[in-house]
């Protein structure tokens, strides 16, 4: 499949994978060669600030519920 015939979401998909992979820190080489070989680096930081941005809401959303159970 070329660059041209990748759907938008496929790549979304695959940002997204890289991304959770990276946050956990688990990453097979394959998959991290594939990812270097077919993503931008501007994909990555983008997906990557959305996701930190995510994390950082939702952490704040869980202390916020464990606080109002007292």
């Amino acid at each position: 499949m070329t660059k041209d015939e990748r759907t938008t979401s496929t790549v979304f998909i695959q940002v997204a994978k890289a991304v959770i992979a990276a946050f956990m820190g688990i990453r097979k080489q394959s998959d991290l060669e594939n990812d270097a070989a077919n993503l931008k680096p501007a994909q990555v930081i983008i997906g990557g600030l959305i996701g930190a941005m995510l994390f950082v809401v939702s952490i704040l959303i869980l202390v916020k519920i464990i606080v109002n159970l007292n």
